[in-house]
């Protein structure tokens, strides 16, 4: 499995953060083993033939459609060279998190480390484009950057992951008001950070001073499970791809996330 990590150098960009187009010419670039990344990508599909195989579903792809990929998740694709065109945005969480000061920013968005709704849908024409010539407008000020240009890409980022994240939210019958109040979020991240040893609720009450009933009101309101079921979802996932993905064994695994058999 191969990993590919950013490179500021080789996209001739200053930004941790990059539009790309890719082509049917460039279908052989991605088309290789199976793959993760150490930034997000979100990928806006004008035409395309084949699927993608992300985690643990192999998406169809169409056209006028939305991907989107966090770091780390295994992904592969298998493109039809004959007829594919897509512009990825990309960039790494914690650019993301200070560009816009806010060190929860990537989990406030329903469609990155999401582990029970698709990671994918399909836009109407109209919409579709209109990301595009957004996206156009960010490449723009990448490649001939000016003293404010930061600012106007901040804006567009925002509008677009905004926009993206109230679809999302509709399409799939989820709370898309971003709370005002961090402590889902806080706890979101603290799974991610912490799921190897930290299984029970409780792990996360404590660390964060706060009651069980609370804590389950607040990441219900926000994720639609409650605290617990978070939890479980996200172990079952990382398990699951543990037994897609590698060749540890059962054994190996119990281990790896302290369970006592």
């Amino acid at each position: 499995m191969k990993h590919i990590k950013f490179n500021k150098t080789i996209c001739g960009v200053d930004f941790l953060l990059n539009v790309l187009d890719f082509q049917s010419s460039d279908a052989n670039i991605l088309q290789q083993e199976v793959q993760s990344t150490d930034f997000f990508q979100i990928v806006f599909i004008e035409h395309a033939q084949g699927s993608l195989m992300l985690n643990d579903k192999e998406i169809e792809l169409v056209n006028n459609s939305v991907v989107f990929i966090s770091e780390h998740q295994k992904h592969q694709w298998k493109l039809l060279n004959k007829d594919f065109k897509a512009r990825f945005l990309i960039f790494q969480e914690e650019f993301l998190n200070e560009f816009f000061a806010d060190k929860y920013f990537t989990f406030r968005l329903l469609y990155f480390y999401q582990t029970q709704y698709p990671l994918e849908f399909q836009l109407e024409k109209t919409p579709f484009y209109n990301y595009l010539a957004n996206l156009n407008e960010i490449k723009t000020e990448l490649v001939k950057p000016k003293n404010d240009s930061a600012h106007l890409i901040r804006s567009l980022i925002y509008n677009i992951l905004i926009r993206l994240n109230r679809t999302y939210s509709d399409i799939n019958g989820i709370g898309s008001a971003i709370a005002l109040d961090n402590v889902a979020y806080e706890f979101r991240k603290l799974v991610e950070q912490h799921l190897k040893t930290h299984q029970r609720i409780e792990d996360y009450t404590s660390i964060m001073g706060i009651s069980r009933v609370q804590l389950n009101k607040l990441v219900k309101a926000q994720f639609n499970v409650t605290a617990s079921d978070f939890i479980k979802s996200k172990l079952i996932f990382e398990i699951k791809m543990r037994l897609i993905y590698t060749h540890q064994t059962i054994a190996e695994i119990a281990t790896e996330f302290n369970f006592s058999e």
